[in-house]
């Protein structure tokens, strides 16, 4: 009897599983294949994409439209990373020929990172499918409105296969980068999280005419199918791919904006070089016990910070013993994410006044941290007194006039 309830316990268990690993929705590539490419029939195609671009079966966009009998992909166009994965953060990508197809890719993130009528003289659409992760600094974003200029300037259409908003379509946090803050981690005025999906931000670019000099392109969107707003990625039943080497989970989206702006400065490490990228705080002077004391005592929705100990294997830190705390996350739809970074400066600075950020960072990467950040603001108001409540206001001043304008132009509830 007790064999029985064990195995029928254990069938349970695998039924929840599975039905909680079921995919619940279509990627704009699912959509376009059940569609039979209608929209690139008769056309001369380039494709944008890395290796997150692929169906729910896991095939690249690369090779499903490589295959398809009606469509015509004649060049491959690499963001950071390149178009099959193999560069690394930062490294410049080259033109070379795709080993699979034998198609011509030309690079997105090298000296060019926007596309040159040569580029684009033998296409007639450009098709971009890359999962993002839904942070204003990850450059993503920044190539797809590139090329959208480009097939403006070029008479060239641009079709975006959507995707998911890793982080969902509800948080919305950051100020609007300002003029001279205006970068490849910040292409466009928009906040740190935006709130959008790619297709989404796609049509607001164009709509608000914010792209260079007002330029509008002939622009369709693939809609995914069963996608909410309220949905993380984790809820999409779909498999990750890592969009970058250090964002290797799906939560780890959830983690970037947490503390990618501080990570800019090199002052403390943040995981990358350890388990758990963007997830954590420590350096060698921290003591572990007083910072998870000091922060959690500050009740931060949705989130518990833990004590711990690690040694980095590469990056800042590399080989040393630190303290420090990592970050858990209780209730994400209540934890704010990007704030998270400023009141860790806040109480370092608290019980560590000799190791405040600003007065201990390279000042050679004070310009990186502006150029995250949108404004050069945040930093200078913040390192007056090390205060979340002197940068709140001001990080959070256009967020609510961002939720209104964007949802003109919103295609999931």
């Amino acid at each position: 009897m007790k064999k029985i309830i064990i195995l029928s316990l254990l069938c349970l268990l695998c039924a929840s599983v599975a039905q909680a690993q079921k995919i619940r929705i279509k990627t704009g590539i699912e959509v376009l294949k059940e569609q039979s490419f209608k929209c690139l029939e008769g056309k001369r195609v380039g494709l944008i994409t890395n290796p997150t671009g692929v169906d729910n079966q896991m095939k690249s966009t690369i090779d499903i439209l490589h295959e398809a009998p009606n469509v015509n992909l004649v060049a491959l166009y690499g963001p950071e990373h390149g178009v099959r994965g193999d560069v690394h953060a930062g490294d410049h990508v080259t033109d070379i020929k795709d080993a699979s197809t034998g198609l011509p890719v030309y690079s997105l993130y090298g000296k060019t990172r926007k596309a040159t009528p040569d580029m684009l003289k033998d296409i007639d659409v450009l098709v971009y499918d890359i999962q993002d992760i839904g942070c204003r600094s990850f450059t993503y974003i920044s190539t797809m409105g590139l090329a959208m200029e480009a097939a403006a300037e070029n008479g060239k259409e641009f079709i975006v296969l959507d995707r998911p908003n890793p982080v969902g379509g509800l948080k919305i946090e950051g100020n609007l980068v300002e003029d001279d803050c205006i970068s490849f981690v910040s292409q466009f005025k928009i906040p740190y999280l935006y709130g959008l999906t790619c297709g989404e931000l796609a049509l607001m670019l164009n709509g608000e005419k914010m792209l260079k000099d007002g330029e509008q392109c002939n622009l369709q969107i693939v809609k995914m199918k069963g996608w909410k707003r309220k949905m993380d990625y984790t809820q999409t039943g779909l498999q990750w791919v890592p969009s970058s080497p250090h964002i290797p989970h799906p939560h780890s989206a959830f983690f970037y904006p947490v503390s990618g702006i501080l990570g800019e400065l090199g002052y403390m490490s943040i995981g990358v070089g350890y388990t758990i990228p963007f997830q954590m705080f420590a350096a060698e002077w921290v003591e572990a016990e007083k910072l998870a004391r000091n922060l959690n005592s500050l009740k931060v929705p949705g989130v518990i910070f833990r004590p711990m100990y690690l040694k980095p294997f590469y990056s800042v830190g590399k080989g040393e013993l630190l303290q420090g705390v990592q970050v858990h996350i209780m209730d994400f739809g209540k934890a704010p994410l990007s704030d998270l970074q400023f009141l860790v400066m806040q109480e370092v600075a608290a019980l560590y006044p000799d190791r405040a950020v600003f007065g201990h960072a390279d000042k050679g990467r004070f310009n990186m941290f502006d150029k995250v950040s949108g404004s050069r603001q945040i930093r200078e108001r913040f390192s007056k007194r090390n205060r979340w409540e002197d940068i709140r206001d001001y990080w959070y001043k256009d967020a609510e006039d961002f939720r209104k304008l964007s949802k003109k132009y919103y295609l999931y509830k």
